[in-house]
């Protein structure tokens, strides 16, 4: 009898699944229900976050000059690749999280919902004018992308919540970084494969599998501009502090404006 190797899931980073190199270990994704071990995930350091930042950085001023009805087209093709692969999905969720599969095809569902919502980019990011809010003065509104920004997301909707954030980010003009809970990280590893698949530029969408190191590095990283969490209270609380922390830093710094959310 021939022994089998558990797959090592890779980062996404830079428009290339790339393996962590930094990793300070491996844990298993176990399925709830069976036991069964379906792969690997490593616990990503510092210098594999550092390589997912600077490649989102490098990718927002091309990203941020594509007009919006461009991104909104990369979205609507986003939206059919996910309909395509909705039962791979919704059965990924089942398998590493332990829905039934009713409520994982519901969860898949409203993850495709996320995009085709922010699909409406070119309508619902305009700005407005608005004459004589004073005598010879006029008020203009611009909405304008934040940056780099990055999701530290729970394990109990491992198709869902990512998308709260990923498809507004980027049809947005920013960039993104996506850790995924090391618990359930199979999902997101299908949802980078149809992103993959879209022929973005390198590095508006990354991937970095981890734990807390990855965690920490994201709430204290100069080159993320806005954070996005679920999770507890108590946990969001150490991420507003943490982040609130880094933000003001930024602000007596010489570097450019940082914001949180």
């Amino acid at each position: 009898m021939t022994a089998t190797t558990t797959r090592l899931l890779d980062n996404y980073v830079n428009g290339t699944w790339t393996a962590a190199t930094a990793a300070t270990g491996e844990l298993d994704v176990v399925n709830p229900a069976s036991g069964e071990v379906l792969a690997r995930v490593p616990l990503s350091g510092a210098a594999d976050l550092d390589a997912a930042v600077a490649a989102a950085r490098e990718a927002l001023p091309e990203w941020r000059a594509v007009s919006t009805i461009a991104r909104a087209r990369k979205l609507f093709e986003l939206r059919e690749r996910l309909v395509a692969r909705s039962d791979d999905l919704a059965r990924s969720v089942t398998t590493e999280m332990g829905k039934t599969l009713v409520d994982a095809r519901a969860e898949v569902a409203r993850m495709i919902e996320m995009v085709e919502c922010a699909c409406a980019i070119p309508t619902t990011m305009q700005g407005r004018i608005l004459e004589d809010v004073a005598r010879n003065v006029d008020a203009e509104t611009v909405r304008q992308p934040v940056g780099v920004c990055a999701a530290i997301v729970p394990f109990n909707f491992p198709a869902m919540v990512p998308f709260w954030f990923l498809p507004f980010a980027i049809a947005c003009g920013n960039t993104f970084v996506l850790k995924p809970s090391e618990q359930v990280p199979l999902t997101q590893q299908l949802a980078f494969e149809e992103l993959d698949a879209l022929g973005l530029p390198a590095g508006v969408v990354n991937l970095v599998n981890g734990g807390r190191e990855v965690v920490e590095g994201i709430l204290s990283h100069p080159g993320i501009d806005a954070v996005s969490f679920v999770g507890s209270a108590p946990v969001a609380r150490i991420v507003y502090e943490r982040a609130a922390q880094q933000a003001s830093a930024s602000r007596r710094s010489a570097g450019p404006r940082t914001t949180w959310s």
